[in-house]
């Protein structure tokens, strides 16, 4: 029997790269998938995707860090798809530059993606989940969130505020049987990987005990787990995806 057998998942960022590959895997494994991405082109495609493989897709574009727009979104997939069981926290960008350097919006910018976007969906669905007295809740963090990184103190401080966040929520829903995990991906070939340049590349593996950049499919595999009844005893943890990096 299929892991995800008849369940909802709403992904956020699930256009490319690693959003795309969990929306995929979950699929594959039996789930309906709301696919939520900023623009409809990519919400479309990836829709598209998981109907192929024989399940339910909805596609939405939302600026995720709109209280409007998730709000109205939420809404219109419960009333769609009838219940959620998965909520998938990966929408997120980058906007990098030196602390003396960066600019204020820039810095908004990240922090409203990364991190009040992943309050506002937690928030829309959460009365959804204690109702039913059951779900698992994803957050995507980063190992820059554990151990920072030069050029990044916005994206630096939105993934380790998610951290906090995980575990603030786990505490407050854990009597209701609902999970709440973050995974902290290491370097993963996305687009956002896909612009360094072959020098900066040849540093970073230097950094990873196992020689090698992680795929989306490897994250994808451990957000499965965390959301399959195998994780049912598992919450306010962080499941560290990064070839070593982070020990």
């Amino acid at each position: 029997m299929s892991l995800l057998a008849n369940q909802v998942a709403v992904v956020t960022g699930a256009g490319r790269g690693i959003g795309r590959a969990i929306a995929l895997k979950f699929a594959a494994e039996g789930a309906d998938v709301a696919c939520i991405s900023r623009t409809a082109e990519n919400a479309g495609k990836i829709a598209g995707e998981v109907r192929a493989l024989g399940r339910k897709a909805w596609a939405w574009a939302v600026d995720v860090g709109n209280a409007s727009d998730v709000a109205a979104a939420a809404e219109k997939i419960l009333a769609d798809a009838g219940r959620v069981d998965i909520l998938v926290n990966n929408a997120g960008i980058t906007r990098d530059g030196l602390l003396m350097r960066m600019s204020e919006s820039d810095w908004d910018a990240v922090l409203d993606t990364n991190l009040k976007g992943a309050f506002l969906f937690n928030k829309a669905f959460a009365r959804a989940f204690v109702r039913q007295r059951s779900g698992r809740i994803l957050n995507i963090s980063s190992v820059i969130g554990l151990i920072g990184n030069a050029g990044q103190a916005n994206y630096a401080a939105s993934k380790a505020a998610l951290i906090g966040f995980t575990k603030s929520v786990a505490r407050e829903l854990a009597s209701r049987g609902i999970t709440v995990n973050a995974i902290a991906p290491g370097f993963v070939e996305t687009d956002m990987t896909a612009v360094l340049n072959e020098q900066i590349r040849g540093e970073l593996l230097k950094t990873i005990p196992l020689g090698a950049f992680g795929q989306p499919d490897d994250i994808a595999q451990a957000a499965l787990f965390l959301a399959s009844p195998a994780a049912r005893y598992i919450t306010g943890q962080v499941l560290t995806v990064d070839g070593g990096m982070v020990m």
